[in-house]
């Protein structure tokens, strides 16, 4: 039987960078936290320990007890007020670096904030480096590689082209070096003789997962319904336990096919079938009050319960609430998943256990040798994730109706704040602890500018600005 693996574990953390500048803490560290309890419990103890010090090692001879009293009470309020001062001016500090982490703007001044010049630095670099290829068989081919800055030469794939064009519209394509047409052209031409797209190392078998990515982000860009059809269709007749039983017993395969599908044919048949798969995939979690929640494998043996993965299933059955409707058994299931993330026993939120990045491998029987495995090694930017799900709609209800709208915020903001701390001028790089010499994927930069955008936008808040 096929499955997924990494190593001996199917799941390996990989640990994030350091921890952000500007956390929930404001990235303070331990001994100025500790001034700023200071000043704000302890200053007229502070103080007192000063008087009582004084008024026991000053001499009787100093003009009686009335002026030692009179100099340990000046020492005292002066030493009080100092440590007020100072503890005040670092919590000032620390919550202007919290403001900042991930600040779309600064409302006092009206200057614009980091997030324009992360968006346009972006924008730089990935027009930049397009690459223009001229293909004997497939024609001109506009797009990029699975990673920015490869050393051998950059030839447009589904993949990298696909996460492209979604980043591009994200951003907005207003200045004409880049039209979406010619990157929809070349994911048509990247396109299967028989149908379907796969990733560089599944070789010529169309993969489900791929060909969702590819639809969903054709769907975005305008493609015509009819022209998706066919090739939905196709996907989602392939996408079987007979057929393929690796990929129906992975949570992030599942969650990638159903999220593209719900875009590219919102009324496929095959849709209610997938989610019904992933709500029965779900898990109840003791740890943490027995909560459903998603681990790596939708079958037994299900896995660890896994942040990143119950993060992909809320944010797929978000999705397809909106488009398809659902039942109450749908809604608790995903409610579950929700107050699974907000139970986050961890803190600081901005590099808690619950965002550690994750690598895992989807292996397939090859069809040419079923004793030999094709495998896609697939990596996860784990707080984007937690970030999609919690900003849903859905999550902030729950929020609401359990009295966790703090608990809510402080997550959000931690895990946005991960986001942010592992870019540079608008790109994200993944540790190379693994080996691989990819070390700024597409997806990465997708993802991480998907999620500050998605949390400038719940953020945003023009009532608060003078």
């Amino acid at each position: 039987m096929s499955h997924q693996r990494l190593g001996r574990d199917p799941l390996r953390p990989v640990r994030p960078g350091p921890p952000p500048a500007g956390g929930p803490d404001g990235g303070a560290s331990r001994p100025v936290r500790f001034v700023g309890w200071l000043g704000g419990l302890g200053c007229l103890a502070a103080g007192y320990g000063v008087f009582q010090f004084l008024f026991q090692l000053l001499p009787a001879s100093l003009s009686g007890e009335a002026a030692k009293y009179l100099v340990s009470s000046v020492s005292g309020a002066g030493t009080a007020l100092a440590a007020w001062l100072a503890a005040a001016l670092v919590r000032a500090r620390a919550a202007g670096s919290a403001r900042t982490a991930v600040a779309p703007g600064d409302g006092a001044g009206g200057a614009p904030g980091p997030l324009p010049e992360v968006f346009a630095s972006a924008y730089g670099t990935l027009v930049a480096q397009v690459s223009v290829v001229d293909d004997p068989d497939r024609g001109r081919l506009t797009g990029w590689s699975h990673s920015l800055g490869e050393s051998s030469p950059a030839r447009p794939t589904s993949v990298g082209t696909a996460y492209g064009l979604q980043t591009m519209l994200d951003l907005g394509m207003t200045d004409g070096r880049l039209a979406p047409g010619e990157l929809v052209d070349t994911l048509w031409r990247l396109r299967l003789p028989g149908g379907g797209w796969s990733a560089r190392s599944q070789g010529a078998r169309p993969r489900p997962e791929v060909t969702a990515l590819v639809l969903g982000a054709l769907a975005r860009a305008g493609v015509p319904p009819e022209r998706l059809t066919e090739e939905a269709d196709r996907c989602a007749r392939a996408f079987t336990r007979e057929l393929d039983r690796a990929g129906r017993e992975s949570t992030h395969v599942v969650t990638t096919v159903l999220r593209g599908l719900l875009r590219a044919a919102p009324g496929g048949d095959a849709l209610p079938r997938l989610r019904e798969a992933l709500v029965d995939g779900a898990v109840s979690d003791p740890g943490r009050d027995h909560l459903r929640c998603w681990g790596y494998r939708l079958d037994p043996p299900h896995g660890p319960p896994c942040p990143l993965h119950t993060a992909q299933a809320v944010v797929a059955l978000e999705r397809a609430a909106r488009v398809l409707g659902e039942s109450a058994g749908v809604r608790a299931a995903r409610e579950d998943g929700v107050r699974w993330l907000l139970s986050c026993p961890d803190a600081p939120h901005h590099s808690c256990a619950d965002l550690e990045n994750l690598r895992e491998e989807v292996r397939r029987p090859r069809p040419d040798d079923p004793a030999r495995h094709e495998v896609l090694h697939v990596r996860h930017f784990t707080a984007t994730w937690v970030v999609r799900a919690l900003l849903s709609r859905g999550a902030l209800e729950v929020a609401r109706q359990d009295g966790l709208e703090e608990t809510w915020r402080e997550l959000v903001d931690g895990a946005a704040a991960a986001v942010w701390a592992g870019q540079q001028d608008g790109i994200w790089s993944w540790n190379r602890g693994d080996g691989t010499g990819l070390r700024h994927p597409m997806w990465m930069t997708y993802q991480g500018l998907s999620a500050l955008r998605a949390h400038a936008r719940w953020t945003y808040r023009p009532d608060d600005r003078r």
